[in-house]
């Protein structure tokens, strides 16, 4: 019969009291797997999505981070006169059709989201977010600011976290946008918490992406630099992935380009994005080169 481990779990155990006839080895061998069992589903305590662990984990908010640690990249920067998002849409088929499943939305307006993870799970949310804002601007008669919408949708995905009968999101979403305060840019995660951000970047590129946003004077560089240095990251991200194609999706939100309105940029300064990308891709690689010729010509000396 399963006896109670002192961890808790009910869980087979075997001991010579059992089992007096048997060998070392099979008690060994048992034990192993007893281990293997207990380690592997996190002692017990990621079966319930309400429960913590001894040591304060939630391990099913730590699994739903997994989803978006292999997802494609996001970035959002915010620049001197307002907020650009980018994402690379990793093409799964070649029959889907260019341009279309967008992966960068807009939830008012003036409020645009890219999210990196579970594609179902993001689309809920913005269509959470769309309701808030919707009702706030039914009640007040006018747009509901950044800091208030982000603060409804952390309660939201927060409240995923607290009962049995529900999963976390697996999604990380950077959210951003321009009201009468100024740009805003923030990063929701699926534990409920949010912070703002100059830059943030958020899927299986993220720490490489996250170093290169460091690099720039995000403050200071304007809106269509920014479009540019977004493609950049987000080529440069995408290298470690070469053998997936990809779409390259790029939104803006500026009191002086967009009219304080959140829209895909236009064609003419998309390819120009996306030129100035492969030209750093390349500026890049010959600078290695040459570096690597360099050294091996002091090998020689």
């Amino acid at each position: 019969m399963p006896t109670k481990a002192k961890s808790g779990n009910l869980i087979p155990s075997l001991t010579h009291e059992h089992y007096p006839n048997s060998s070392g080895y099979l008690l060994q061998a048992h034990l192993n797997i007893e281990k293997w069992y207990v380690t592997s589903i996190g002692t017990g305590y990621d079966l319930s999505n309400s429960v913590f662990s001894p040591d304060g984990r939630n391990f099913q908010v730590e699994y739903a981070s997994k989803a978006v640690e292999n997802a494609g990249t996001s970035i959002g920067i915010k620049c001197k006169d307002g907020v650009i998002l980018a994402t690379e849409k990793i093409i799964t088929s070649k029959l889907l059709v260019p341009g279309k499943n967008k992966r960068i939305q807009s939830i008012d307006r003036h409020v645009g989201v890219v999210y990196s993870g579970l594609i179902p799970d993001g689309r809920h949310l913005v269509n959470r977010g769309r309701d808030e804002a919707q009702s706030f601007k039914s009640l007040y008669k006018e747009p509901m600011g950044l800091e208030g919408l982000i603060s409804r949708l952390g309660y939201y995905v927060q409240a995923y976290t607290c009962y049995n009968s529900v999963r976390p999101f697996g999604i990380n979403a950077i959210i951003g946008g321009v009201d009468d305060d100024g740009a805003h840019l923030y990063m929701l995660e699926p534990s409920g918490v949010y912070w703002g951000y100059l830059g943030a970047a958020t899927g299986k590129g993220r720490q490489a992406a996250k170093a290169e946003l460091e690099k720039l004077d995000l403050p200071n560089i304007s809106a269509r630099q920014a479009v540019k240095e977004a493609a950049r990251i987000i080529h440069l991200v995408h290298e470690d992935n070469k053998d997936k194609d990809y779409e390259l999706e790029i939104t803006w939100v500026s009191k002086s380009e967009t009219n304080g309105l959140h829209k895909f940029v236009p064609e003419e300064l998309l390819d120009e994005a996306k030129k100035f990308a492969e030209q750093a891709a390349e500026g890049g690689s010959d600078s290695d080169s040459d570096s690597d010729s360099s050294s091996d010509e002091e090998m020689e000396k």
